[in-house]
């Protein structure tokens, strides 16, 4: 197979999401299987990717966590990558922000994407004192995943927790160890006899040092009488956790063999976390042979078995931890019965075997994918994903909403000289010709220069009035290019516009705003990315069909751009009517578009003057005066058009 990863994190910074990339990588590369790896560049990687590609993207650090990098790549620019790489399945480590985008792609694709959830970014927000943001990431959380074609949980509790924000198809998936690499043998007599030069008990944590790895809580055991408490790792709150536990040792970041053999010298592991989805460093303390005190929530519970390998505690009760360490480290006889039982406990778990899994999670992954597209054709929605409120490809009142892009400007191809066709128009006939029923009836009621406050005072109430079954909506190029638009006011109405035409009984097509591939559009791509992160989400929360057309990468390219590099031309609204079909089920519409450019091409003629004088200058002018291009203009189908359907043709040739 051709697997693209998508990671969150990787290399320089090792964690867990980077270090099961990198075992996944190297035992997809033994098994015969192709990769390609996209994540966040934060400085130089040296490690061997066992023959991966990598595509490394610009990032910026969070600012108070700056290891971890943010990655705000449009779904363009991931689009472009995955169509070169042409993977089979996109796989997507710990998504949150690169992976939404990375999704986004695959999506306009028809790639299969198998989400893998590893970090508990709901909890995360609450540790970080942001209790008003962890709504909007439970529900963030839960359109990723409901989106992607697969979820993998590590462990029973992440099931759960996935089951309670509506996240169907969730397999079991959870982490390999390296059982040669992290083994009692590797335990190192001198080193403890550094640490504990009076024969002290060991207590052991190995993992980054920040708040919601709730390390504080160790301070407990810091006057554990007999003890010496050691703590391997680094992160934002190392400078005050030394400060909290001053006997305590602090080694920093370990990793190859140095860490296997300070593991392997602990006696007892502990690990306070409760926002673990799994609890991979628990699972390589068990393979050293190492007894594992640890909360008893999340991940742990799959993984520690009490009173057999090691003791789950109260969550947040430290007395109670206090009590199991001490039970541990004051018995001899019992330790060394934990420990055997925890060496024994990860045979089978071999990163090798779990690999073997994940490639049939793929393949299943592969399987589902098809069954979406092909319940799609048959206007059958996806089990627990939104749908629209009738059956596709039964629409019979098609409206259009929007601005010169759904109007039509520059799409001049075999219409009457000042005449326009536009995606909307091209749209409106596949749709008519794919329908028994009758009359099919469009209206256009898109002006160029409209902004989304004419879309809620005037095309909204007209729209209504007519009575559709079908609307679509593409505006807010032109608030986005204006100067400070108001992000949250232009959501908000967007998000009105699409209730207020569902609670009416349509459908809405609700279409992504696009930038050429230009360095001058590039100013504007932040906003127009965030303003379609909101899009998609309204789409998902309201039931609407998503045209996302950021994802798609060709509408960027120069011929797809009318010689006033505003507008498309023929040839990319053809491009969108074609994506517009597919969205709603139209069959073969991909196939159909190709056959159009073949037969079809662009005859227009070029408009005669230079783009300065002809429309640069022109629309500075007019925002000099205060003016847009239109005013004075009426929609070109205020009312509803009959258009011919595929009935209509039958009959004809029936007669």
């Amino acid at each position: 197979m051709r697997v693209a990863l998508l990671a969150e994190s990787f290399l320089p910074h090792m964690n867990g999401v980077t270090g099961s990339v990198l075992h996944v990588l190297r035992h997809l590369a033994e098994a015969g299987h192709e990769t390609l790896v996209i994540a966040p560049k934060s400085g130089d990687v040296t490690a061997d990717l066992h023959g991966a590609r990598t595509e490394l993207l610009r990032s910026v650090p969070l600012p108070s966590y700056p290891e971890v990098r943010v990655v705000f790549a449009r779904a363009a620019r991931l689009g472009a990558l995955l169509r070169d790489f042409d993977p089979d399945v996109v796989h997507l480590a710990s998504p949150f922000v690169l992976g939404w985008q990375g999704l986004a792609a695959a999506d306009a694709l028809k790639i299969p994407s198998v989400a893998v959830y590893q970090t508990d970014v709901v909890a995360y927000s609450q540790k970080y004192g942001l209790p008003h943001a962890t709504a909007l990431v439970a529900g963030h959380v839960s359109r990723l995943h409901r989106r992607a074609t697969l979820t993998l949980a590590p462990s029973s509790a992440s099931t759960r927790q996935l089951e309670e924000l509506g996240v169907d198809r969730i397999r079991r998936w959870g982490r390999g160890v390296d059982a040669v690499r992290f083994a009692p043998e590797h335990r190192d007599d001198a080193w403890r006899a550094r640490i504990a030069p009076n024969g002290e008990r060991i207590i052991g944590y190995v993992g980054r040092l920040a708040p919601e790895k709730q390390v504080d809580d160790l301070r407990t055991l810091a006057d554990l009488p007999g003890t010496r408490l050691v703590i391997v790792g680094d992160g934002p709150s190392r400078p005050a956790l030394e400060k909290a536990i001053p006997d305590a040792v602090f080694t920093g970041h370990l990793g190859g063999s140095q860490l296997a053999s300070t593991l392997a010298g602990f006696d007892v592991f502990v690990h306070p976390g409760e926002s673990e989805t799994f609890g991979q460093t628990i699972q390589e303390a068990l393979a050293s042979g190492v007894p594992v005190v640890a909360t008893g929530v999340g991940g742990p519970l799959d993984l520690v078995r009490s009173s057999v390998d090691g003791w789950l505690y109260r969550p947040g009760d430290l007395g109670d931890l206090r009590t199991r360490v001490a039970d541990l480290v004051g018995d001899e006889a019992k330790r060394r019965a934990f420990a055997r039982a925890a060496r024994g406990s990860v045979e089978g778990r071999t990163w090798s075997a779990l690999t073997g899994a994940l490639i049939e999670h793929y393949h299943d992954a592969v399987a589902l994918r098809r069954v979406d597209d092909s319940l799609l054709r048959r206007t059958s929605p996806r089990p627990a994903g939104t749908a629209t409120s009738r059956t596709r490809g039964q629409w019979t009142r098609f409206v259009a909403l929007g601005d010169s892009l759904t109007e039509g400007l520059c799409d001049a191809s075999r219409m009457p000289s000042g005449q326009f066709r536009g995606w909307a128009d091209r749209l409106a006939e596949l749709l008519a010709g794919t329908t028994d029923q009758g009359p099919f009836r469009y209206a256009n009621l898109a002006v160029r220069s409209r902004r989304v406050r004419h879309l809620i005072d005037e095309q909204i109430p007209a729209a209504l009035e007519l009575k559709p079954d079908l609307v679509s909506i593409l505006i807010g190029a032109n608030d986005l290019v204006g100067p400070a638009p108001v992000l949250p006011a232009l959501v908000s109405e967007v998000e009105s516009a699409v209730r207020a035409l569902r609670r009416g009984g349509a459908d809405v097509l609700l279409v992504t705003t696009f930038l050429p591939q230009r360095p001058a559009a590039r100013i504007f791509a932040r906003r127009f990315a965030a303003y379609n992160v909101h899009l998609r989400r309204i789409a998902a929360e309201q039931g609407a069909v998503l045209l996302d057309l950021e994802a798609v990468g060709e509408i960027g390219e120069a011929p797809m751009w009318a010689d006033d590099l505003v507008h498309l031309s023929s040839a990319g609204h053809r491009l969108v009517a074609y994506r517009a079909a597919e969205a709603l089920g139209v069959p073969d519409a991909r196939a159909l578009l190709g056959l159009d450019e073949a037969l079809h091409a662009d005859d227009a003629e070029r408009p005669s003057g230079t783009w300065l004088t002809r429309d640069a200058l022109p629309w500075l002018w007019r925002r000099v005066r205060g003016r847009t291009a239109g005013d004075g203009v009426v929609a070109k189908h205020t009312g509803y058009v009959e258009l011919p359907t595929r009935g209509d043709r039958l009959r004809a040739d029936a007669v």
